[in-house]
């Protein structure tokens, strides 16, 4: 059986929530922007909540929902004390989820093509990605910088496929939220929601081919779908 009918031609992956656990190293940055600015800390789930829309939308989110909305003209800086932070704690505070390193080699080794499509700022994903070794899996890193229309828009996720010499109609997305779910109907690719990510709606709500609760399992669940497709 040859590998077409084995796994989609390309996958397309969210990396926050579905590949890596950023949420400590993401609590600790923000935080540290929120003390400077004389806001309380967050715990986890509060952070939780706001994570997913980008590091632009969250601190912007935050400030207004404690009353200190930002001028445009202060955001840039506050990003980069973000961006600076977050830097310093993203290794000892990122976590790779169980699973994804062998899950990877193997669609890797199988000839899938794989690129990474996130709303986080480059300079916060490929340092990340290389200290932890993932970026050898993937045949293009597609960030908010490189596109005009990040996620939910469909050009993020054409970009991201075509950055790879990927196949539209032969493309599947594996990411952990409503924004990535959105991202691959407006694409026109099927898409799997893993349900240990950063979800803020219930995932019946979502359009999706399959939900995910172990990385594992994402080959089985891949060859399933390749077979009733």
């Amino acid at each position: 059986m040859s590998t077409k009918l084995i796994y989609p031609d390309t996958i397309v992956f969210d990396l926050d929530g579905t590949l890596i656990d950023s949420l400590p190293a993401i609590r600790v940055a923000l935080n540290q922007v929120l003390s400077a600015e004389g806001i309380i800390k967050l715990t986890t789930e509060e952070v939780k909540e706001v994570v997913g829309f980008g590091a632009k939308w969250m601190i912007n989110r935050v400030h207004e929902d404690f009353g200190q909305p930002i001028k445009p003209e202060k955001l840039k800086d506050l990003m980069d004390q973000y961006l600076n932070a977050y830097m310093e704690n993203s290794v000892e505070y990122t976590l790779v989820y169980d699973g994804v390193y062998e899950v990877l080699a193997e669609l890797k080794n199988a000839g899938v093509r794989m690129g990474i499509c996130t709303n986080k700022p480059g300079l916060s994903t490929r340092p990340v990605l290389q200290s932890l070794k993932l970026d050898q899996f993937f045949g293009a890193i597609v960030t908010e910088d490189d596109v005009e229309n990040r996620k939910p828009h469909r050009q993020h996720v054409l970009e991201t496929i075509r950055a790879v010499k990927g196949d539209v109609s032969k493309s599947m997305f594996v990411g952990d939220s409503e924004t990535d779910m959105a991202a691959a109907k407006n694409a026109g690719i099927p898409a799997i929601c893993v349900t240990y990510g950063y979800c803020h709606v219930p995932y019946e709500d979502l359009e999706v081919k399959a939900l995910l609760s172990d990385f594992h399992h994402l080959p089985e669940v891949l060859k399933k779908l390749q077979v009733s497709s």
